[in-house]
């Protein structure tokens, strides 16, 4: 029995290390830690453009606008994929409208990671725009909370691949 105690504690410890793994992919982890911070950057861009629209630009408020409602729309998404996810259920729809949209073109996947370079890109633009400024205490807090919470699960997820691949 003592040599197979070795490859036992092995066993136990890819098991835990399957679970945590299984764990990252989970919509509930995923939703949380990267979909509805992404809402929150988009949400606060949507407020920065209908603050920062000059007079006479109509348009660029409603484009604001446009991008609060889809914010929320996409909050809503993600809501309902911790949901079905709580519930032990497949969600019927995507993590955003866009790759929902892509689930269509059947590349989901696709049309999520173009997501992400838009979200990516609004991140961009309210930094060197100046337009983070713009945001009140309490929505820069959340800007933050939403950075720290992205950035810090991305970092733990890297993390632990590279300890269980070395």
């Amino acid at each position: 029995m003592i040599p197979h105690e070795p490859e036992t504690l092995s066993s136990r410890s890819e098991e835990r290390a399957d679970t945590l793994q299984e764990f990252f992919h989970r919509p509930l982890f995923l939703s949380l830690t990267i979909g509805v911070p992404f809402c929150i950057f988009k949400l606060l861009f949507g407020l920065a453009v209908v603050q920062a629209h000059p007079p006479g630009m109509v348009w660029m408020a409603g484009t604001g606008w446009l991008i609060i409602c889809w914010s929320l729309l996409d909050l809503g998404m993600n809501s309902g994929r911790i949901a079905y996810d709580l519930l032990g259920r497949q969600a019927p729809f995507e993590y955003c409208t866009i790759a929902q949209i892509g689930r269509y073109f059947h590349r989901p996947v696709v049309f999520l990671a173009f997501d992400t370079l838009l979200t990516f890109t609004i991140i961009c633009t309210m930094l060197w725009s100046g337009w983070i400024t713009l945001l009140s205490r309490p929505e820069l807090q959340l800007w933050y909370a939403a950075t720290t919470l992205n950035l810090i699960s991305l970092s733990l997820v890297v993390l632990y691949n590279e300890i269980r691949h070395s």
